[in-house]
């Protein structure tokens, strides 16, 4: 064999026996080229897909009608109350009330946050939660998930869809100019509270 063939088998043998602690995984936790990595234990994290669309409707009408009608009559006072002279009196009351109330509301959240386990249910269920914050020209946007994930959930990729998340509760919230400029003047709070 000549010198070149044995440096190459050496070089080989030697990047075979380095140690594998020091060098990075390229396979799960479970040293398998065809295990799933997925969210199992506490600390893990997974990425949950947020679609959200909530719609609702509200229609109030109220009729309400009265009527009252009311009529008497007298005649003439006899003996000494012959002075009284023939009355009568009658009248109509009417009253009605028609009210219509209407209240639509719609919002649309998307978005992809990942969470951490927190916590491991006896039935294997894991608890999660996660914060994001986005800050962008002094507008600050605040994404909170938590809520209750079933592992069969959880896809090949490591993520779960927001509708498969129990006691989901997702919360967005923004703070700044941007989210500010659109709430109503001072004048208009004041009058609608009073109205």
């Amino acid at each position: 064999m000549s010198i070149l063939m044995r440096l190459i088998i050496l070089s080989v043998a030697a990047l075979l026996l380095v140690n594998p602690a020091m060098s990075t995984p390229l396979v799960g936790r479970s040293g398998s080229l065809f295990t799933d990595i997925k969210a199992h234990g506490i600390g893990d994290i997974l990425t949950v897909k947020i679609y959200e669309d909530a719609q609702a409707t509200n229609l109030s009408q109220t009729n309400v009608t009265k009527e009252g009608k009311f009529e008497t009559s007298g005649g003439p006072g006899i003996g000494t109350l012959d002075f009284i002279p023939i009355f009568g009196a009658s009248g109509e009351n009417k009253n009605e009330y028609k009210g219509t109330g209407n209240n639509a509301r719609a919002g649309n959240l998307k978005a992809r946050m990942t969470v951490k386990v927190v916590a491991v249910r006896t039935n294997g269920d894991l608890v999660v939660e996660g914060n994001r914050l986005i800050t962008i020209n002094n507008d600050t946007e605040t994404l909170t998930l938590s809520g209750i994930v079933r592992p069969q959930d959880v896809d090949a990729g490591n993520s779960v869809e927001s509708y498969n998340i129990a006691d989901a509760q997702i919360s967005y919230r923004g703070k700044g100019p941007a989210s500010t400029g659109s709430r109503p003047g001072i004048v208009i709070r004041f009058l609608n509270w009073i109205f």
